[in-house]
């Protein structure tokens, strides 16, 4: 098993680990709560955006949000790290998750591009050629044609993304808790 592999298979219970630690550091207020749900929220709707168009294993998705960053899914997690760093107040539980979030998903969107040119080949060259890695272009057409899906609250479900709202609404729960106690 390579780095990659490694990353790829236990990133997810690798961050509740690093979430235990994170929250241990939190020194959570009501207004860095609210600022960190705030910028959380934006990564939820990325999020749920991308994944009602996601077909995984099944085409290359080049529409929707796909046609402006080939990991949308990824960018919004940037957005709910950066809420929940924010919403912890805590420089170390900041740095943990940003440091975390950044060598992580770097490697596990290395690996799945090596997964999606060897299954897709030339179509996800030419993809990969004019959608950006993470950063999304914000203006103008990839010249791509479409891969005629669009979004699917069926396919949202499928994808388990209310996962992810579930479990930033849990961690928003937490920190109150944890500002509650500590003002015991």
């Amino acid at each position: 098993m390579t780095a990659l592999d490694f990353f790829a298979r236990w990133r997810v219970r690798l961050g509740y680990l690093l979430a235990v630690v994170a929250l241990w550091l939190a020194r959570p207020t009501p207004r860095s709560i609210f600022l960190g749900a705030g910028v959380g929220f934006i990564g939820l709707i990325i999020r749920g955006c991308a994944a009602g168009y996601l077909h995984k294993q099944e085409v290359l998705t080049t529409t929707g949000p796909y046609a402006r960053t080939r990991n949308p899914l990824y960018f919004g997690s940037s957005f709910l790290v950066l809420g929940a760093a924010l919403a912890m107040r805590s420089w170390w539980a900041a740095a943990l998750l940003l440091i975390y979030f950044a060598l992580v998903y770097s490697l596990v969107m290395r690996r799945e591009e090596l997964e999606l040119r060897q299954k897709h080949g030339e179509a996800f060259a030419r993809y990969a050629g004019t959608v950006p890695l993470f950063f999304p272009r914000l203006f103008g057409s990839t010249g791509l044609a479409s891969d005629g899906l669009g979004f699917s609250w069926a396919q949202y479900k499928k994808n388990h993304e209310y996962q992810a709202a579930i479990g930033f609404v849990l961690l928003l729960a937490g920190l109150l808790v944890i500002w509650w106690l500590r003002l015991r």
